[in-house]
C-alpha cells in the first residue's frame, strides 16, 4: 500500500520545465481577459437584473456571496481585467494569481446563478486555483519543478473529469436511452450549421455519434495510461472532437480547451525568444548589406 501511495505521489508531482508553467500561466490569464471581453461580456448585464432572479449556486449560498449590484459587477469586471493582464506577465504569481482566481470565481457565480450552468469552465477554474502554487517561472526556463508539475497534473485531472462526469450525468439523468435518443438531432435543430444538416441526412449517423461520444467520455481517463507519444495523439483527438462540435452545433468549449493545454509541451512555444531572434537576424542582415549609398561619402566631405 505504501508503494502505491509513493507512486501516486510521484505521478501527481512529476516535475515539468518551469518554461511550461510560464507559458501555461500566460495563456490562462490572457484567456481570462479574452473571456471578459469576448465570451462572457453578457455577465455585466446581470448588474441590472432584479435581485429576486438571482438564485446563487450552492457555493454562493454556502459562503454566502452578495447579490450582484451594478457596483459589484463593475468592480469585479475592471479589477479582474487589470489583474489578469498583470498576472499574465508572471510577476507576483501568488498575490496576483490568488486575486485573479477569487475574482473570476465570483464572476462565474454571477454568470451561472440565473438558471444556466456551463460545465466547460471547471478545468479553467481549477487551473486558476492551482497556478498560484507553482511559484515563479520564466519563459524558456528548462529547470524542472515538482510544484509546477502538481499544478498541471491537477488541471489535467479536472479536464478528464469534465469528460467522464459528463458521461455519468448523461446516464444518470437520461439513462441508457440517451444513446438511442434524439439528443444530437435536437441540438442540430436548435443551433446546427450547414455541415450538421448534411450529416443529419445520413441514416443512423447521429445515433452512432452518440454512442461514440459516450465511449469517448467514459474512456477519457485512459489518456493517463499512455506514453507521451500516444498521449499527445489522444489530446489531439480531444481537440479535434471540439473542432467538429463547434463546426456542427457551434459549441466552442473555449475555457476547457485552454485548460487542456496543460497536457502540451508549451515550453517549446517561446514568442519572446522568437522576437529577439528575429530582431537579431534583421540587425545581422543590415550589417551584412553594408552602409547605404548616401553613407559612402568621402570622409573629407567630398563625393566618392
Amino acid at each position: 500500500m505504501a508503494g502505491v501511495v509513493k507512486a501516486l505521489g510521484r505521478w501527481l508531482t512529476e516535475a515539468v520545465p518551469r518554461g511550461r508553467i510560464a507559458a501555461f500561466r500566460t495563456l490562462v490569464y490572457l484567456f481570462v481577459v479574452g473571456d471578459l471581453l469576448i465570451f462572457t461580456p453578457w455577465v455585466r448585464d446581470h448588474a441590472t437584473v432584479p435581485g429576486a432572479l438571482y438564485q446563487p449556486l450552492f457555493v454562493g449560498r454556502l459562503l454566502p456571496l452578495p447579490t450582484p449590484t451594478p457596483a459589484l459587477v463593475s468592480v469585479v469586471f475592471w479589477a479582474l481585467l487589470v489583474l489578469a493582464l498583470l498576472a499574465a506577465t508572471g510577476r507576483a504569481p501568488r498575490a496576483l494569481g490568488w486575486s485573479v482566481f477569487l475574482l473570476y470565481f465570483e464572476w462565474m457565480i454571477i454568470a451561472m446563478s440565473y438558471g444556466k450552468v456551463d460545465h466547460d469552465r471547471f478545468g479553467l477554474l481549477v487551473a486558476l486555483a492551482v497556478l498560484p502554487t507553482a511559484g515563479r517561472a520564466r519563459h524558456g526556463d528548462p529547470t524542472r519543478t515538482e510544484a509546477g508539475g502538481w499544478a498541471l497534473r491537477v488541471t489535467q485531472i479536472a479536464v478528464v473529469c469534465t469528460y467522464f462526469l459528463a458521461a455519468w450525468a448523461k446516464l444518470r439523468f437520461g439513462g441508457v436511452e440517451w444513446l438511442t435518443g434524439s439528443v444530437l438531432a435536437r441540438a442540430i435543430i436548435r443551433r446546427g450549421t450547414e455541415l450538421a444538416d448534411v450529416i443529419a441526412q445520413v441514416p443512423g449517423l447521429l445515433i452512432a455519434a452518440q454512442f461514440g461520444i459516450m465511449a469517448f467520455e467514459i474512456l477519457s481517463p485512459v489518456v493517463f495510461l499512455l506514453n507521451e507519444r500516444w498521449r499527445n495523439r489522444a489530446v489531439a483527438f480531444f481537440y479535434s472532437f471540439h473542432v467538429v462540435t463547434f463546426a456542427t452545433i457551434t459549441i466552442s468549449f473555449a475555457p476547457h480547451l485552454v485548460a487542456m493545454a496543460s497536457f502540451l509541451s508549451l515550453e517549446r512555444i517561446r514568442p519572446i525568444v522568437w522576437v529577439r531572434r528575429g530582431l537579431r537576424r534583421t540587425d545581422g542582415r543590415k550589417r551584412t548589406a553594408g552602409p547605404a549609398p548616401d553613407q559612402l561619402a568621402d570622409p573629407a566631405g567630398g563625393a566618392p
